[in-house]
């Protein structure tokens, strides 16, 4: 069970060099949730030896800039600019996977558990404050490289958590210019029904794709007039498509049963991407402190592994 949190941490204006932006076999664009709440377990993980009770329970996200490693080699379709690899031993090109990088600047908002946060004075949260900064700068986000920060705008904040939420409306409104992601599935199921009553066989990947699209619609300009103009569709905000998690294909095998595995002490199991429905909100339009944080949601059972916003 998830209980409220004891502190919130805000690691605001992360600048990250070549983050991985081909985000899933689908989508391309901002890095995955995944790989977010996957940085924030990493960070949590080499704290702990220190701050034992320590426990990182939801992530928000803002994003500031999001500058993709792009050119047209014609005029057309953008490619991704690519690495160009040693020649082999025969004097050729290698072959390798296309990669996908990004330049982004981005805050993240962390609810923090900890039973020792609350019994420790001012100086102790200040060492701990800048024990979490000099470690998230020595990690890696989605493959990305963190740059040093020599500004105290880039500085880690660790504040007491507000049950009123006013402490987190108002880091909100210090991380602007931003974008939050928060997730919209009830836009997906909206839109799901909608096509399901005219075409009983639509799933959500239709509804997704739909959404995810660009569709223009005939329109009659006046009333009574045969003139007809054609205009997109308008959306409900910045929607967007993003992976949340991945789905069991398989039976989960015991450690060490299936060759090649990455870990040979952890349970392995096929998997693919799943997939729902974001949007992109400036902070100063929500109306209250919900939908703001990631976690992760685990049921082995249904094998279903994915990321939830609360």
């Amino acid at each position: 069970m998830i209980h409220n949190p004891d502190a919130l941490l805000v690691l605001p204006w992360l600048h990250i060099q070549n983050v991985n932006c081909i985000s899933s076999p689908l989508t391309w664009g901002f890095p995955p949730i995944t790989a977010i709440l996957g940085f924030a377990h990493a960070l949590e993980r080499k704290l702990k030896p220190r701050y034992h009770d320590l426990s990182f329970i939801g992530v928000g996200v803002v994003c500031h800039r999001f500058e993709p490693q792009i050119f047209s080699p014609e005029r057309g379709d953008k490619v991704f600019c690519l690495t160009r690899n040693p020649l082999n031993k025969d004097g050729d090109t290698p072959s390798f996977a296309e990669e996908g990088r990004s330049h982004v600047t981005l805050s993240l908002l962390i609810q923090i558990q900890s039973n020792n946060y609350l019994q420790m004075n001012l100086s102790e949260v200040e060492n701990m404050t800048s024990s979490i900064n000099e470690t998230a700068h020595c990690l890696r986000l989605a493959g990305g490289s963190i740059l040093p920060s020599f500004t105290q705008k880039g500085k880690a904040r660790l504040m007491d958590w507000d049950i009123t939420g006013d402490a987190l409306k108002t880091e909100l409104r210090r991380l602007l210019p931003g974008f939050l992601l928060t997730n919209r599935e009830d836009l997906l199921a909206e839109r799901t029904a909608e096509l399901q009553s005219t075409n009983p066989e639509a799933t959500s990947l239709d509804a997704l794709l739909d959404l995810s699209s660009l569709n223009y619609e005939s329109i009659v300009a006046e009333p009574d007039s045969e003139t007809i103009e054609w205009q997109i569709r308008k959306k409900p905000g910045w929607i967007v498509p993003i992976p949340v998690g991945y789905r069991s294909i398989a039976q989960c095998y015991e450690p060490g049963q299936v060759l090649n595995a990455r870990d040979t002490e952890t349970p392995f199991c096929f998997v693919e991407c799943l997939y729902s429905l974001g949007q992109w909100i400036s902070p100063h339009r929500l109306n209250g402190t919900s939908h703001i944080f990631w976690r992760h949601d685990a049921d082995v059972e249904k094998g279903l592994y994915r990321c939830i916003c609360s």
